[in-house]
């Protein structure tokens, strides 16, 4: 039986009066990939932004599993199982992708021990199996900076399960990228989830129909509509005030 993983409960956060998030709820079990959706000014940011302790609520509180994060360091909470990937990929350009992997593997590590010390032998089985789960195998020996947009969203994927997280936060990872880049992070994040929580935020359509189990839909700070893509796109509600269409129509980024 699936437990409760996260639970956000009567959130709010204001920024000098302007609630950026509004007696939110929102909650998701261990095991779920979760997809949230809403247009520019909904709260997406702020709300990964509390999750990960970057931001404190004004009230309300998220508990993860079973720990109430209010006034947990982001370092802490990410040491709790929290991982966060932003839409911009932050990998070292000037190592290679084994070596970004095999610092991500190891958290004692730093750069000058990543490239000069020998790994251990469970640090490479990981390293190796990585490689084969974000595709870059071929790559494995080439520096990061020459490395596509896409490629380097998956290297920097990677490096976030590397850690071993409990949550994965995933911020936009196809923001830019060509169709086939964006089919290759849409297989990608449908296998980590057989084994992963993930919380995608996320602008293109076509990608949530790709990977969505469930979908949020977040509006003015609050959520405004749950379901599965079919119910959420035919949501009237969601339809006036983010699609911009009748139910019948096809949803479009």
């Amino acid at each position: 039986m699936k437990s409760n993983l996260l639970e956000i409960e009567n959130l709010t956060v204001s920024f000098d009066g302007f609630k950026a998030l509004n007696n939110l709820n929102f909650s998701m079990d261990a095991g779920e990939l979760r997809v949230v959706i809403g247009p520019n000014g909904a709260g997406k940011t702020t709300f990964l932004d509390v999750i990960t302790g970057k931001v404190q609520p004004t009230q309300g509180r998220v508990v993860f599993n079973g720990c109430n994060l209010r006034r947990i360091s982001e370092y802490q909470i990410a040491r709790m199982g929290v991982g966060r990937k932003f839409q911009t990929p932050r990998v070292y350009l000037n190592l290679t992708v084994r070596e970004n992997l095999d610092l991500a593997c190891n958290r004692n590590k730093n750069v000058f021990s990543t490239l000069f010390g020998r790994p251990l032998s469970s640090d490479r089985h990981t390293v190796t199996s990585l490689l084969e789960t974000v595709g870059l195998v071929a790559k494995a020996d080439l520096q990061a900076d020459l490395l596509s947009h896409g490629e380097k969203q998956r290297l920097e994927i990677g490096m976030l399960v590397a850690q071993s997280p409990d949550l994965l936060l995933v911020d936009e990872p196809v923001a830019g990228l060509t169709d086939e880049e964006t089919e290759n992070i849409g297989e990608l994040l449908l296998a980590l989830a057989e084994s992963h929580s993930i919380i995608v935020i996320e602008h293109d359509m076509e990608f949530v129909r790709q990977i969505a189990r469930k979908v949020t839909v977040l509006h003015e700070g609050s959520v405004l509509c749950e379901g599965s893509i079919e119910e959420v796109q035919n949501d009237p509600h969601v339809i006036e005030v983010y699609l911009g269409q009748t139910p019948s129509s096809e949803v479009e980024n």
